[in-house]
């Protein structure tokens, strides 16, 4: 007789387990302690065995026979519905362990070791914020375009467009890291060429017409606030080195007899060498006495332990009537990149070299940090010398 609701809410424990029993091997066990388990007992490859089923009143009887019968039709196919319960227990786990958050933490813990730490933290903190929140938890393999599209609209809805077109390329780099160690068969970010707009290009503001530069240096020497500022200005253009590498510039790292400043470049922690003329050796030779005692060149006014604000050159620049569209901090190094190559007719692979840009050689492989040191020694004296000839007369030079 089949069970009803009725008579197992009723049935009592007993000193021993009491079995009672459905249909079509369906059967409930009542403990001694009150416990009421659903058992299924089935035959495969003529063995009895049990499956099972959970626990009433979690399990009513109505799911207890929906579970039994789905048991039986993998049974009627050849299946063994425990040792699939086993297969699909193990396939959640294999998810699990290859969802999206987890492959990417892999792929950044193996690569961000070779990243400046500022680029680094920019990659995790996009991660956390925009993706992993989302798609984190699901299976790397199973998520598809239109899924990934959705989460990358929410950053372009928000109106960082760039921010978009980033987290969409770091999300590619996770999925071809999934592909190559076997967690992933496709990429789905590149079905997505195209699906956001184009970022409009961006340049540093910068002017390159020599007669213009000229008249901006000379504003600049002009300066007349805190000699560490003074200094700092008419030092960018000498060496035209990134704005914050210029700023984080460290006294170790300079050799006044050796004449060079080596460190390593935040963009792409690799290690780089600035020849320094005589002109940006007098500018360091007259800021030691002041700024020598503190780890950075150019310390904060408020503390010697901090490098001075990001902001600090481009604010002076404002206050010296520099207009923002005309001239940045990061716009020395394209006025040098033109007027190197145009104006004093530098070997371009020289100049990309001293821009810390990567270069390499017909066959592929990347210059060390000592290539063409000493033509690039004579470069960076010829600029100085250009860029005194120019600010003391500019008349006697063709444009």
């Amino acid at each position: 007789m089949p069970l009803t609701d009725t008579a197992i809410r009723n049935a009592k424990p007993g000193v021993k387990p009491i079995k009672l029993f459905d249909e079509r091997g369906l059967f409930l066990i009542v403990t001694p302690t009150g416990g009421k388990w659903w058992r299924f007992r089935f035959k495969f490859d003529g063995k009895e065995k049990l499956l099972s089923l959970g626990t009433y009143p979690d399990i009513s009887l109505k799911d207890a026979r929906y579970r039994r019968d789905e048991a039986r039709k993998l049974l009627v196919n050849g299946v063994d519905p425990s040792a699939n319960r086993k297969a699909m227990k193990s396939a959640r786990i294999d998810r699990a362990a290859n969802s999206f958050e987890i492959v990417g933490r892999e792929w950044f813990s193996k690569y961000s070791p070779t990243w400046a730490s500022n680029h680094g933290d920019r990659i995790i903190r996009r991660f956390e914020r925009d993706i992993f929140p989302w798609i984190g938890g699901r299976p790397i393999a199973e998520i598809t375009a239109p899924e990934l599209l959705s989460v990358i609209r929410r950053i372009e809805d928000r109106g960082a467009l760039e921010t978009a077109h980033r987290a969409l390329g770091n999300c590619g780099q996770v999925f071809r890291y999934a592909i190559a160690t076997g967690r992933a068969d496709r990429d789905p970010s590149g079905d997505l060429r195209g699906a956001l707009p184009p970022v409009k290009g961006t340049h540093f503001a910068a002017t390159t017409e020599p007669k213009r530069v000229a008249e901006i240096l000379r504003v600049m020497d002009g300066y007349e606030g805190t000699l560490t500022v003074r200094c700092a200005l008419r030092l960018a253009p000498l060496v035209f080195v990134r704005p914050g590498e210029l700023r984080n510039a460290q006294w170790a790292d300079i050799d006044i007899k050796a004449a060079e400043w080596r460190y390593t470049v935040t963009k792409t922690n690799t290690p780089h060498i600035v020849p320094l003329s005589s002109q940006a050796i007098a500018i360091l030779q007259e800021l030691q006495p002041l700024t020598g005692s503190s780890r950075f060149v150019f310390p904060s006014a408020r503390s010697f332990s901090r490098p001075m604000s990001d902001n600090a050159i481009l604010a002076a620049m404002r206050r010296l009537g520099i207009d923002k569209e005309e001239m940045s901090g990061h716009g020395f190094r394209a006025v040098a990149r033109t007027i190197l190559d145009e104006v004093l007719g530098i070997r371009p692979d020289f100049i990309e070299h001293q821009l810390a840009h990567a270069v390499r050689d017909p066959n592929g492989r990347a210059y060390n940090r000592t290539a063409h040191l000493p033509e690039r020694k004579i470069m960076m004296q010829q600029w100085a010398d250009y860029l005194d000839k120019l600010k003391a007369d500019q008349k006697r030079y063709r444009y």
